[in-house]
């Protein structure tokens, strides 16, 4: 399966027999998953029926270990589906908590910072896997070059290293309120913000 290619028509998964193909995604974010691997009988109608050649044949051996991923590649699924909401959880509180930051009372402060971390963990959790999810994406680079369309994502990429990196150290070295690092932090927090509504709205554009 090459779920890049996925327009979200459901047509495979209405097609297949034994209902070895669901969905995964939410808003502007969906394609086919695998749901349950060893159900499959090898029909090949998921082939036939996809207008824009998601699926493709494959021998025994690649379906044998396809299986055994089979398991945690629907719980990887079904953890991906928190991206959008962990999002706006991560980028409410990191706001929040910027403000607070300006405020005189420390207790907001900190559960504004408390809250943010919890909120941007899950973020960085879900984003993983869907960058992992994606990755041939990434190795496609180097055949087909950077292209119009991929410079986004590629800029969303490097952010998201950047607000990652800052965001441990922040963690690792405890500072407070209005701190250097914390500037660091917070300024390609909001690029990632925008790119990341950027890349979301192109996405929907696309389905």
């Amino acid at each position: 399966m090459n779920p890049s290619r996925c327009v979200a028509c459901w047509e495979c998964v209405e097609k297949c027999p034994k209902h070895v193909i669901g969905k995964t995604g939410s808003l502007w974010h969906r394609h086919v998953a695998f749901n349950d691997v060893d159900a499959c009988i090898g029909c090949n109608k998921c082939v036939k029926t996809c207008p824009q050649g998601v699926f493709f044949k494959a021998d025994e051996a690649f379906l044998s270990v396809l299986s055994k991923f089979g398991s945690r590649n629907k719980t990887s699924f079904s953890i991906e589906r928190l991206l959008p909401l962990a999002f706006v959880a991560s980028a409410v509180t990191g706001i929040g908590l910027h403000i607070a930051g300006h405020g005189e009372s420390f207790e907001v402060w900190l559960c504004w910072t408390w809250a943010h971390i919890l909120s941007s963990l899950i973020w960085l959790i879900s984003a993983v896997l869907h960058i992992k999810r994606h990755w041939h994406w990434y190795k496609s680079i180097r055949q087909k070059g950077i292209g119009r369309k991929s410079r986004i994502t590629l800029a969303l990429s490097a952010t998201f290293l950047i607000v990652t990196f800052t965001g441990i150290v922040l963690i690792a070295c405890v500072e407070g309120a209005n701190s250097v690092v914390g500037a660091w932090h917070y300024r390609p927090g909001l690029l990632l913000i925008v790119l990341s509504l950027i890349h979301g709205f192109r996405r929907m554009r696309k389905k």
